[in-house]
Protein backbone atom coordinates (compact mmCIF):
# COMPACT_ATOMS: atom_id res chain seq x y z
CA UNK A 1 0.00 0.00 0.00
CA UNK A 2 1.68 3.45 -0.85
CA UNK A 3 1.69 6.50 1.10
CA UNK A 4 -0.43 7.86 -1.78
CA UNK A 5 -3.70 5.51 -0.58
CA UNK A 6 -3.11 6.23 2.86
CA UNK A 7 -3.27 9.93 2.11
CA UNK A 8 -6.43 9.63 -0.47
CA UNK A 9 -8.35 7.57 2.60
CA UNK A 10 -7.58 10.83 4.39
CA UNK A 11 -9.02 13.32 1.99
CA UNK A 12 -11.98 11.12 1.56
CA UNK A 13 -12.87 11.47 4.98
CA UNK A 14 -12.00 14.67 4.90
CA UNK A 15 -13.91 15.55 1.86
CA UNK A 16 -16.85 13.32 3.20
CA UNK A 17 -17.02 15.12 6.64
CA UNK A 18 -20.08 17.21 5.38
CA UNK A 19 -21.81 14.16 5.78
CA UNK A 20 -20.07 13.72 9.35
CA UNK A 21 -22.20 16.59 10.55
CA UNK A 22 -25.15 15.23 9.44
CA UNK A 23 -24.87 11.76 10.53
CA UNK A 24 -22.59 12.42 13.96
CA UNK A 25 -23.09 16.22 14.42
CA UNK A 26 -25.94 15.74 17.16
CA UNK A 27 -24.34 12.86 19.04
CA UNK A 28 -21.38 15.16 19.55
CA UNK A 29 -23.60 18.42 20.70
CA UNK A 30 -25.80 15.98 23.10
CA UNK A 31 -22.14 14.32 24.59
CA UNK A 32 -20.61 17.65 25.71
CA UNK A 33 -23.79 18.08 27.96
CA UNK A 34 -23.05 14.74 29.30
CA UNK A 35 -19.43 15.05 31.05
CA UNK A 36 -18.41 16.63 34.04
CA UNK A 37 -19.44 20.17 34.10
CA UNK A 38 -15.84 21.48 35.09
CA UNK A 39 -14.19 19.12 32.76
CA UNK A 40 -12.04 19.72 30.03
CA UNK A 41 -14.60 19.72 26.59
CA UNK A 42 -12.02 19.32 24.49
CA UNK A 43 -10.10 17.10 25.74
CA UNK A 44 -13.44 14.88 26.16
CA UNK A 45 -13.98 15.60 22.44
CA UNK A 46 -10.54 14.37 21.42
CA UNK A 47 -11.09 10.93 23.38
CA UNK A 48 -14.71 10.60 22.04
CA UNK A 49 -13.33 11.02 18.63
CA UNK A 50 -10.23 8.89 18.99
CA UNK A 51 -12.37 5.94 20.26
CA UNK A 52 -14.84 6.96 17.24
CA UNK A 53 -11.14 6.57 15.16
CA UNK A 54 -9.93 3.30 16.90
CA UNK A 55 -13.37 1.51 15.95
CA UNK A 56 -12.96 2.58 11.78
CA UNK A 57 -9.16 0.70 12.24
CA UNK A 58 -10.50 -2.28 13.78
CA UNK A 59 -13.25 -2.74 11.48
CA UNK A 60 -10.43 -1.82 8.92
CA UNK A 61 -8.40 -4.66 10.24
CA UNK A 62 -11.19 -7.21 10.00
CA UNK A 63 -12.34 -6.23 6.47
CA UNK A 64 -8.61 -6.27 4.92
CA UNK A 65 -8.18 -9.34 6.75
CA UNK A 66 -11.35 -10.98 5.14
CA UNK A 67 -10.21 -9.30 1.47
CA UNK A 68 -6.87 -11.31 2.07
CA UNK A 69 -8.41 -14.35 2.29
CA UNK A 70 -10.70 -13.73 -0.66
CA UNK A 71 -8.20 -12.34 -3.19
CA UNK A 72 -6.08 -15.39 -2.17
CA UNK A 73 -8.56 -17.56 -3.60
CA UNK A 74 -9.97 -16.26 -6.79
CA UNK A 75 -8.89 -17.47 -9.87
CA UNK A 76 -8.53 -14.48 -12.14
CA UNK A 77 -5.51 -11.88 -12.32
CA UNK A 78 -8.44 -9.26 -12.42
CA UNK A 79 -8.60 -6.91 -9.46
CA UNK A 80 -12.43 -7.47 -8.33
CA UNK A 81 -11.99 -6.20 -5.02
CA UNK A 82 -10.28 -2.72 -6.18
CA UNK A 83 -13.17 -2.00 -8.90
CA UNK A 84 -15.11 -2.90 -6.50
CA UNK A 85 -13.96 -0.12 -4.00
CA UNK A 86 -13.58 1.78 -6.90
CA UNK A 87 -17.24 1.60 -7.61
CA UNK A 88 -17.96 2.30 -4.04
CA UNK A 89 -16.33 6.13 -4.77
CA UNK A 90 -18.83 6.79 -7.58
CA UNK A 91 -21.93 5.71 -5.42
CA UNK A 92 -20.50 7.98 -2.61
CA UNK A 93 -20.25 10.09 -4.57
CA UNK A 94 -23.29 9.92 -5.99
CA UNK A 95 -24.83 9.78 -2.24
CA UNK A 96 -23.49 12.74 -0.77
CA UNK A 97 -24.62 14.89 -4.08
CA UNK A 98 -28.14 13.48 -3.40
CA UNK A 99 -28.26 12.27 -7.21
CA UNK A 100 -28.51 8.84 -6.21
CA UNK A 101 -28.65 7.75 -2.50
CA UNK A 102 -28.33 3.58 -3.22
CA UNK A 103 -25.98 4.03 -0.26
CA UNK A 104 -28.82 4.46 2.47
CA UNK A 105 -29.91 0.76 1.70
CA UNK A 106 -26.64 -0.04 3.39
CA UNK A 107 -27.24 1.87 6.18
CA UNK A 108 -30.75 0.57 6.77
CA UNK A 109 -28.96 -3.19 6.86
CA UNK A 110 -26.81 -1.46 9.28
CA UNK A 111 -28.94 -0.23 11.72
CA UNK A 112 -30.31 -4.12 12.44
CA UNK A 113 -26.93 -4.49 14.13
CA UNK A 114 -26.78 -0.69 15.09
CA UNK A 115 -29.83 -1.39 17.55
CA UNK A 116 -28.34 -4.31 18.98
CA UNK A 117 -24.90 -2.14 19.64
CA UNK A 118 -26.08 1.09 20.67
CA UNK A 119 -27.72 0.81 23.92
CA UNK A 120 -23.96 -0.24 25.18
CA UNK A 121 -23.06 3.47 24.90
CA UNK A 122 -25.68 4.61 27.95
CA UNK A 123 -23.06 2.35 30.48
CA UNK A 124 -20.58 4.90 29.45
CA UNK A 125 -23.13 8.12 30.42
CA UNK A 126 -22.52 10.34 32.05
CA UNK A 127 -18.89 10.67 30.94
CA UNK A 128 -16.86 10.73 34.01
CA UNK A 129 -13.20 10.23 32.54
CA UNK A 130 -12.07 10.50 29.47
CA UNK A 131 -11.80 7.28 29.21
CA UNK A 132 -15.39 6.93 29.40
CA UNK A 133 -15.31 8.98 26.32
CA UNK A 134 -13.57 6.82 24.42
CA UNK A 135 -15.14 3.83 25.12
CA UNK A 136 -18.55 6.19 24.14
CA UNK A 137 -16.84 6.82 20.92
CA UNK A 138 -16.19 3.20 20.49
CA UNK A 139 -19.37 2.23 20.54
CA UNK A 140 -20.58 5.11 18.28
CA UNK A 141 -18.07 4.09 15.79
CA UNK A 142 -20.16 1.48 14.40
CA UNK A 143 -23.29 3.81 13.58
CA UNK A 144 -24.19 3.50 10.24
CA UNK A 145 -22.84 5.42 7.35
CA UNK A 146 -22.71 5.07 3.65
CA UNK A 147 -19.16 6.73 4.12
CA UNK A 148 -18.04 4.44 6.22
CA UNK A 149 -18.98 1.55 4.52
CA UNK A 150 -17.38 3.30 1.04
CA UNK A 151 -14.05 3.77 2.65
CA UNK A 152 -14.22 0.05 4.22
CA UNK A 153 -14.57 -1.06 0.62
CA UNK A 154 -10.90 0.28 0.60
CA UNK A 155 -9.97 -1.68 3.35
CA UNK A 156 -11.72 -4.64 1.63
CA UNK A 157 -8.68 -4.12 -1.38
CA UNK A 158 -5.83 -3.31 0.81
CA UNK A 159 -4.76 -6.88 1.07
CA UNK A 160 -3.38 -7.11 4.33
CA UNK A 161 -5.75 -6.44 8.64
CA UNK A 162 -2.55 -4.17 8.59
CA UNK A 163 -3.35 -2.13 5.93
CA UNK A 164 -6.89 -2.05 6.26
CA UNK A 165 -6.27 -0.88 9.63
CA UNK A 166 -3.56 1.95 8.62
CA UNK A 167 -6.42 3.39 5.83
CA UNK A 168 -9.18 3.23 7.84
CA UNK A 169 -7.43 5.15 10.78
CA UNK A 170 -6.06 7.81 8.31
CA UNK A 171 -9.73 7.95 6.84
CA UNK A 172 -10.65 8.56 10.50
CA UNK A 173 -8.71 11.14 11.14
CA UNK A 174 -9.89 12.88 7.85
CA UNK A 175 -13.40 13.40 9.15
CA UNK A 176 -11.74 14.98 12.14
CA UNK A 177 -11.71 18.51 11.47
CA UNK A 178 -15.58 18.94 10.78
CA UNK A 179 -16.46 17.14 14.13
CA UNK A 180 -14.21 19.47 15.97
CA UNK A 181 -15.65 22.52 14.62
CA UNK A 182 -18.73 21.78 16.52
CA UNK A 183 -17.04 20.29 19.60
CA UNK A 184 -14.75 23.87 20.09
CA UNK A 185 -18.19 25.61 19.20
CA UNK A 186 -17.20 27.27 15.71
CA UNK A 187 -20.83 26.59 14.85
CA UNK A 188 -20.63 29.94 12.75
CA UNK A 189 -18.39 27.53 10.22
CA UNK A 190 -21.24 24.57 9.46
CA UNK A 191 -23.26 27.00 6.79
CA UNK A 192 -20.15 26.79 4.69
CA UNK A 193 -19.82 22.87 5.19
CA UNK A 194 -23.21 22.38 4.44
CA UNK A 195 -23.88 25.07 1.64
CA UNK A 196 -25.57 22.82 -1.39
CA UNK A 197 -22.15 24.12 -3.64
CA UNK A 198 -20.42 22.81 -0.92
CA UNK A 199 -21.77 19.35 -1.32
CA UNK A 200 -21.43 19.35 -4.73
CA UNK A 201 -18.04 20.40 -4.68
CA UNK A 202 -16.99 17.56 -2.61
CA UNK A 203 -19.45 15.03 -4.34
CA UNK A 204 -16.95 15.76 -7.81
CA UNK A 205 -14.05 15.72 -6.11
CA UNK A 206 -14.55 12.05 -4.62
CA UNK A 207 -15.87 10.85 -8.19
CA UNK A 208 -12.92 12.87 -9.45
CA UNK A 209 -10.72 10.27 -7.40
CA UNK A 210 -12.77 7.08 -8.47
CA UNK A 211 -11.71 8.49 -12.48
CA UNK A 212 -8.53 8.70 -11.66
CA UNK A 213 -8.03 5.33 -9.58
CA UNK A 214 -9.85 3.82 -12.37
CA UNK A 215 -7.36 5.21 -15.21
CA UNK A 216 -4.15 3.84 -13.11
CA UNK A 217 -6.29 0.22 -13.18
CA UNK A 218 -6.14 0.86 -16.69
CA UNK A 219 -2.09 1.55 -17.33
CA UNK A 220 -3.32 5.64 -18.09
CA UNK A 221 -1.28 8.23 -16.31
CA UNK A 222 -3.57 11.20 -14.90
Amino acid sequence: MSDLSIFSAFLVGLAGSVHCIGMCGGVISAFSFATPPNANKQLYSLAYNLGRILTYAFLGAITGYLGSIVSSSLVTDVPVLRYVSIAFLFLLAFYISGIWRLLSHLEAAGKIIWKRIQPLSKKFLPAKTPFHAIAYGAIWGFLPCGLIYSALTWSLASGSATQGALLMFSFGLGTLPSLLIISFGLQSLLPYFQHPISRYLIAASIFLSGLILLFQEFGVTV
